[in-house]
């Protein structure tokens, strides 16, 4: 099995970020509050000490009744980065932030994936798509 990508030039480069479908929300559950996972289908979670952080599909969690913030987007890089890359994370969400656009940003086992504001998602897409293309210039000209 492959640990992924390291160079950040290249994962610029390669990256190919795509647009999920659906809306997702970040709901928080308090600790000791039971529920069941698998009914929810969370698409991410992350345990900290005043409870769990469910990433899930904002139908879900109107359909259990928990209270979602701010309607948000998923976009994955569609390359496999490593656990252990620097700089991936700090050049999507630098581009995001220079354009005044929210990032929340997950890595996972084989790619990264970046929750923005639903009303700020096709601009966001557009930057990263803008961003890759710009590094893949850059690593033909460094080579070339």
């Amino acid at each position: 099995m492959s640990n992924g990508i390291i160079d950040p030039v290249q994962l610029l480069a390669e990256m190919e970020p795509q647009l999920a479908p659906g809306l997702f929300v970040f709901v928080h559950v308090p600790a000791g509050h039971a529920l069941d996972l698998a009914a929810l289908d969370p698409v991410g979670t992350f345990r900290e000490t005043e409870g769990l952080t469910l990433i899930l599909s904002e139908d879900k969690a109107r359909e259990h009744g928990l209270a979602g913030g701010t309607p948000l987007r998923q976009i994955t890089l569609e390359v496999h980065s490593s656990l252990e890359a620097v700089g991936l994370t700090a050049a999507v969400s630098g581009e995001l932030a220079r354009n005044g656009i929210a990032a929340n940003v997950v890595a996972a086992f084989y790619h990264d994936h970046i929750f923005v504001p639903a009303t700020d998602a096709e601009k966001a897409l557009r930057l990263l798509r803008e961003l890759s293309a710009g590094s893949r210039q850059n690593e033909t000209r460094m080579f070339s």
